[in-house]
């Protein structure tokens, strides 16, 4: 069956309601990323006091404020990392180094070994100098989250990195799932097309590829799973990818309205009938690959805006 991991953190969160999620079984994990913690350091009451009594350069800062949340998520998901699969914390590395495997690994080993906890995942964009600092930070044994996948070819490629992870070390693929639907809906509505199928079809397809190849200490993690579009449910993509051996990382919203529901296994899709939905693009002169790279490229902008956003407000 499908994990659960909540896509938020916050301090406040972590004291109350975040153990509450834990110990009623429906959250098993946390993940986080650079707007993530942006929001919650620029918005909650919950960090001024550190900010103001913390010295440092503005990174500096954040890494304490953030390691130190960090810490606390993985304690309170010590005892289901104990007993199962699951119970990892994520937390990325500063998103300007997507581009640079040495500064990656550097910073990566740097918060691994400050956050001394077993069941923190560090997480690595997958790009071409990412799989580099990917494959040696797998070796080194670091719990490994893969973020940013859009396409097939990078799913292939982090799990190739992740395959030197130890047994006993982790690693998961995060396919950004509801971003697709957002980008297209528009082009296939003008072509009579389905809309809202594409994320999910994808994500299940490279989901397909990653489960083919067995390695036991890597899943898929569906990302990206909240619903901009008003018309559909708030558990749309749960219900779509709710899928076995898989994790879905949800915002708190989608947590909520999944709260009191009985889950039942999503339809497993077959590749070839993917393909034969994606063979109707075409026409429609929509082009995956040219989705794939815009998609990772406003990913990776997004995040290191979101990161530099947060470190101006703190010197300021």
């Amino acid at each position: 069956m499908a994990s659960i991991w909540v896509d938020y953190l916050e301090r406040d969160f972590l004291d109350g309601e975040f153990k509450e999620l834990v110990k009623s079984g429906l959250v098993s994990g946390i993940t986080s990323n650079p707007a993530i913690f942006a929001n919650a350091i620029l918005h909650s009451d919950a960090y001024m006091q550190d900010i103001k009594a913390l010295k440092g350069s503005p990174k500096e800062i954040y890494e304490a404020l953030a390691i130190k949340d960090i810490q606390k998520a993985c304690d309170v998901l010590s005892d289901v990392y104990k007993n199962s699969q699951d119970g990892y914390a994520s937390i990325e590395v500063d998103p300007q180094f997507a581009h640079d495997s040495d500064a990656t690994i550097k910073e990566a080993l740097r918060l691994y070994n400050k956050i001394d906890r077993p069941n923190v995942m560090i997480k690595i964009p997958a790009t071409k100098e990412g799989y580099v600092a990917m494959k040696q930070l797998a070796k080194e044994g670091i719990n490994l989250n893969a973020t940013l996948v859009f396409s097939p070819t990078q799913a292939m490629q982090c799990l190739e990195a992740l395959s030197y992870l130890p047994q006993d070390k982790a690693g998961v693929i995060s396919v950004f799932v509801s971003r697709f639907d957002r980008e297209l809906n528009p082009i296939l509505a003008k072509h009579q097309l389905s809309k809202d199928r594409i994320g999910f079809f994808n994500a299940i397809k490279i989901y397909n590829q990653i489960q083919s190849k067995n390695v036991n200490n890597v899943r898929v993690l569906f990302a990206s799973t909240g619903v901009k579009q008003d018309y559909l449910p708030k558990d749309y993509y749960v219900k779509q990818l709710y899928l076995p051996n898989s994790i879905l990382t949800l915002p708190l919203d989608v947590i909520h309205a999944i709260k009191d529901e009985e889950l039942d296994e999503s339809f497993h899709f077959q590749t070839k009938h993917i393909d034969a939905f994606f063979s109707y693009l075409t026409p429609a002169n929509i082009s995956m690959q040219k989705t794939y790279d815009k998609l990772t490229k406003e990913g990776l902008k997004a995040f290191e805006e979101s990161f530099a956003d947060m470190l101006t407000n703190i010197k300021n």
